[in-house]
């Protein structure tokens, strides 16, 4: 089964190959480095590393904590940490820069492997939440690599999808030394579709030990007074196409009743930048952007955040923030960064990606779900008009954080790096 995997991957990298450039035309960063996907490298890089691979800028953002922890307990160790997305590649090097060594993930490839690891020589390899490859699985285990699939979790979906080819998933799921979860129902879905039960274990979300610095929290401030004094900040983060035009039209209908309110809106996708710009222009409001430099008047309807990097400091200067991903099927974005700053938090109805997490937001009235347009229009009335509402969320979100934190010193114990020194 795993041969014909590796045929049909080896016939489709025409196709492979044709998306980067498609994605390309919109972020030409996917044009760039192309080489290190094939396990080709134009330079050289220290060997024996600690080999940690997280996907975009979500998982990078969770890994963070745990690399820093390790570097301050371990500094000796040698860190390769590979991403799959241009944006979590820019994340990791804007926020770690040379103490760790990153190139992409190669892809799932024998020969392509082979590359990658004769090129690192990896001692450990820690996979951050769902990315199973069946040739990299195998490759570990036949070089006797200890593998670790940490904050782990698996959708109700993935388990019927995986649980269709047995014969490919569990001799890959075999080759896992431990897997940690993010929640107990991501560890029967584990068990449910063939990993071995004494390899797994639920360590909780190291989502949750998110630390928000006082220097993120005075730019915030400072930025607010430059930028936003005298205005009520709406912010709309990681939005996706399709909410930006619903979002412009609720701002629309808000003006009238709030008229100092702005809206602030971070798209996911820096591609995306202009389209959101001109998406509010040709509605009729006036826009400016990060980049430009100019500040908010009366006037300014939209800012728009053309930048990567400072989101954690501009949910600080908001009154309040619609998480998105939630108005389309996407499944929703991280609502622990703006409870960890101290923003209320709203988001729609399409959080699946973050289920466990804003259910129990929710039962501690620490978030308000909004199923539609007229909703999320009620709701920022009634926060607008109840400042003392705005203090209870953002202090039920507060403890919410807190209660939950202390997976990244449990994996950490887990990956028990002493014995590699």
């Amino acid at each position: 089964m795993r041969r014909l995997y590796s045929l049909l991957f080896y016939c489709s990298i025409p196709l492979v190959i044709s998306r980067l450039w498609w994605r390309s035309l919109k972020n030409p960063a996917y044009r760039q480095r192309v080489s290190e996907r094939f396990g080709f490298y134009s330079q050289s890089y220290a060997q024996n590393v600690i080999w940690f691979h997280a996907v975009s800028v979500g998982e990078s953002e969770a890994l963070f904590p745990l690399i820093r922890l390790i570097q301050t307990r371990q500094p000796q160790l040698s860190i390769l940490i590979t991403t799959t997305t241009p944006t979590g590649s820019a994340r990791v090097q804007a926020v770690l820069g040379d103490s760790v060594q990153h190139v992409y993930l190669p892809y799932d490839l024998p020969d392509v492997i082979t590359r990658f690891f004769n090129t690192f020589k990896p001692r450990l390899a820690v996979i951050v939440e769902t990315e199973i490859w069946v040739n990299l699985y195998q490759a570990c285990a036949a070089k006797q690599i200890p593998l670790y699939l940490i904050n782990a979790r698996l959708s109700e979906k993935s388990v019927r999808g995986y649980q269709k080819i047995p014969s490919l998933v569990i001799p890959t799921l075999n080759a896992i030394t431990k897997i940690s979860t993010q929640t107990e129902n991501d560890k029967a879905r584990f068990v449910a579709i063939g990993a071995n039960p004494d390899t797994v274990q639920n360590l909780g979300n190291i989502k949750f030990d998110i630390t928000i610095s006082t220097e993120i929290l005075s730019q915030g401030g400072a930025l607010k007074n430059q930028f936003f004094a005298q205005r009520f900040v709406f912010l709309a983060a990681s939005t996706h196409d399709g909410e930006e035009v619903l979002l412009l039209d609720v701002y629309k209908q808000l003006k009238k009743q709030i008229p100092k309110l702005v809206l602030v809106i971070a798209p996911r996708h820096s591609e995306r930048f202009m389209v959101v710009e001109n998406l509010a222009k040709n509605v009729g409001l006036n826009v400016i952007t990060r980049t430009s430099q100019q500040f908010c008047d009366n006037g300014t309807d939209v800012f728009v955040i053309n930048t990567l990097g400072e989101l954690k400091m501009f949910y600080a200067t908001a009154d309040m923030a619609f998480v998105g991903g939630s108005f389309v099927p996407v499944g929703g974005h991280n609502v622990l960064e703006p409870a960890a700053v101290g923003v209320p938090i709203l988001f729609g109805h399409e959080m699946q990606n973050f289920a466990f997490i804003s259910e129990k937001m929710l039962a501690a009235h620490a978030a308000i779900q909004c199923e539609n347009v007229a909703q999320l229009e009620t709701k920022i009335i009634e926060l607008y008009e109840q400042p003392e509402l705005r203090k209870t969320l953002i202090s039920n979100a507060k403890n919410f954080v807190v209660q939950n934190q202390g997976a990244t010193e449990r994996i950490y114990k887990l990956l028990n790096l002493e014995s590699l020194t």
